[in-house]
């Protein structure tokens, strides 16, 4: 094995150096780089975020050689990438579950501190939407039967007997749907603004015809099949403890 004449000679003015050029018009040169990385070697592991800013060489050595390498770094500016970007999405779902959490807790805190049963009404069909960040919020009650007389109380829609079963569906608490025009005989004049929502059946008591909270949003994807319910159910179960309370039903 030849030794190269130029490493091994002695340092001295007649030694050629690495050519100095400037990196971006910064005072580091490439020598001074290349120097740098030389005495610390472990460099990019400490930051492998800078892989991905890299150009490896080309894959094409010449003389049918394939550099591997290259195939490497690509390798692992890929996963450097995904990563990034799985952490980014599990950074903004939890900051969005978390806003929801505290959305959901503070409209049961308003139920539990209504101060009359019409107060408790007032607040799940008004103030409710906008502790929510939704566009309608309705509450509705179904006829007993159809010879009985119309329930009137502000802010209560009146429905159909059976229409709670129709809508969420016979033994099922909620339903999520996504991309549909807003029910008129649920949410009144606000149905125009309803383009996904939440349906959730209230058993307030035995003695009670079913009750719907209705949830909905202008937005097409706001509620969804497959999305979380566990929220939602709670709140449903707090606004049925306060009718129990304000009627003094039984459970």
């Amino acid at each position: 094995m030849t030794q190269n004449q130029s490493d091994a000679a002695p340092d001295g003015p007649n030694r050629k150096r690495p050519a100095e050029t400037p990196l971006n018009g910064e005072d580091l040169s490439a020598a001074q780089v290349a120097d740098y990385l030389q005495r610390n070697p472990d460099f990019l592991v400490r930051n492998p975020e800078l892989i991905s800013l890299l150009l490896p060489p080309e894959k094409d050595r010449g003389d049918g050689v394939i550099d591997l390498q290259r195939y490497m770094v690509e390798r692992l500016r890929d996963s450097v990438s995904l990563a990034t970007a799985a952490r980014d999405e599990l950074v903004s779902i939890g900051r969005t579950n978390m806003a929801a959490q505290t959305r959901v807790h503070t409209a049961v805190l308003a139920l539990m501190n209504s101060r009359s049963f019409e107060h408790l009404i007032e607040t799940v069909t008004t103030d409710l939407a906008i502790m929510l960040d939704l566009d309608a919020t309705a509450l509705g009650v179904e006829q007993s039967s159809h010879e009985a007389p119309p329930l009137r109380l502000g802010g209560v829609f009146q429905l159909e007997p059976d229409t709670v079963d129709a809508v969420i569906g016979p033994g099922r608490a909620i339903a999520l749907r996504s991309e549909i025009e807003g029910d008129p005989a649920i949410y009144g004049a606000a149905a125009g603004l309803v383009h996904s929502e939440a349906l959730i059946r209230l058993t307030i008591s035995p003695c009670t015809p079913p009750a719907l909270l209705a949830l909905g949003s202008r937005h097409p994807e706001q509620f969804h099949r497959g999305q979380g319910t566990e929220l939602m159910s709670f709140m449903a179960q707090a606004l049925e403890k306060c009718v129990r309370a304000w009627l003094n039903l039984p459970d």
